[in-house]
């Protein structure tokens, strides 16, 4: 499965050329432009998965910097701001790392 399976290619292309300058990543704006924030809790978990490089079942933050790259190759690097921003509003329970749950959450609210 891919992401593209789940969310529109024009989508995606959109939500990455919204953040294409170093530091105008919002992941509020990103979910909502590329269809993420629409999709149901059994798709979130989908693309959770897709997006969990090392198939923790977590994302971190030496993973979430290459969050951008998991939806085209060759997309930009999170900077260490949006990286650290990020991980604090989607962390709920403060141990430095993202769950499906925690992701599923941000993205809802």
């Amino acid at each position: 499965m891919s992401l593209t399976d789940i969310l529109s290619p024009s989508d995606i292309a959109a939500a990455l050329r919204d953040c294409q300058a170093p530091d105008s990543f919002s992941p509020k704006k990103f979910f909502q432009i590329s269809g993420m924030s629409k999709k149901s809790s059994s798709q979130l978990k989908d693309i959770f998965r897709i997006l969990d490089n090392d198939q923790s079942g977590f994302i971190e933050e030496d993973e979430l910097k290459y969050f951008l790259q998991r939806f085209e190759y060759g997309a930009r690097v999170l900077t260490a701001s949006e990286t650290k921003t990020f991980l604090a509003a989607a962390d709920h329970d403060g141990d430095g790392k993202i769950g499906a749950e925690g992701i599923n959450l941000f993205i809802h609210r």
